[in-house]
């Protein structure tokens, strides 16, 4: 691996702007992205088009910011550092096509935002420690939105993408699966970045589907039987169900128990949560609601 980073390294020619020397805040978990090349690969996957709305969460210090607002549209920036907001503003500021705003992408309501815009794509490069709340987050308003193409520390996004089978695979592969498509871009490597993180980044494009991947009709219940279901992953379906929240466990057995349930969604009792298909997932949510 540091024969890798040295090959990279060498190969690397870094964004250097005499005002983008604002310190990356630990706490943030800000990594800047800095490698031109990078830059230039994201922009060319986005292809940003002159009649959309594109959403940038975490702009730091402006380098993907500057390629996507030369052919977007509209691009709507989300910054949550508020010592950058002078930077991205004094760079950006007089663009008719920019907006900025300082504000937390967990809380931030995307679909209000991009009025009059009825849908958006959004790019990012999230911080490690908060990629997987963001994501979720973003999943949940994915009715105003069309794609995302992230940038993620890369056992997230094998994660992400783990099948049913993998050790990898938790409540996260099994949503992200029921409402996008994914594909992995590329990797990229720890000198891309200043600060250098220890650990490798993918870019990961997520096309939202135009509705959820099974045919379910509560899905409250389906993502609650998944927590359920992956709550202690060590022990088998079986095990989690009967051992589900009180009032999951209360549904399970009014229909009859969870040996009951799983006979009836066709899933044999011993298995593992991360082995079950969205299908079966399904399967197992129409047995315990009927």
């Amino acid at each position: 691996m540091k024969d890798e980073e040295k090959k990279n390294r060498s190969r690397t020619s870094f964004i250097l702007h005499p005002s983008s020397f604002v310190l990356p805040k630990k706490r943030f978990g800000q990594n800047f992205l800095a490698d031109e090349r990078v830059v230039e690969r994201i922009v060319q996957e986005v292809s940003p088009r002159a009649c959309e709305t594109i959403v940038e969460i975490g702009p730091g210090r402006g380098a993907l910011t500057s390629r996507l607002i030369e052919t977007t549209g509209r691009l709507v920036a989300i910054e949550f550092d508020r010592d950058l907001i002078p930077l991205l503003q004094e760079k950006f500021g007089e663009r008719a096509n920019f907006t900025l705003v300082e504000a937390d992408a967990l809380v931030t309501d995307l679909c209000a935002l991009i009025k009059p815009a009825t849908n958006a794509r959004v790019v990012a490069n999230l911080p490690y420690y908060i990629s997987t709340a963001i994501l979720q987050r973003l999943i949940e308003q994915r009715a105003c939105l069309t794609e995302m193409v992230l940038m993620l520390q890369r056992e997230v996004v094998e994660r992400i993408c783990a099948p049913p089978g993998s050790t990898e695979r938790g409540f996260l592969s099994v949503s992200v699966e029921a409402y996008c498509l994914t594909e992995t871009l590329f990797d990229v490597a720890p000198t891309a970045f200043r600060p250098v993180p220890k650990v490798w980044s993918s870019v990961v494009r997520l096309s939202v589907r135009p509705r959820i991947a099974v045919k379910v009709e509560d899905e409250s219940l389906l993502w609650r039987i998944v927590s359920a279901g992956f709550a202690q992953r060590r022990k088998t379906i079986f095990n989690n169900l009967r051992n589900a929240p009180a009032d999951m466990l209360s549904r399970i057995e009014d229909a009859g128990g969870a040996t009951t349930v799983l006979e009836n969604a066709g899933i044999e009792s011993k298995r593992r949560a991360e082995t079950l298909t969205l299908e079966e997932w399904a399967r197992l949510t129409e047995a315990i609601a009927d």
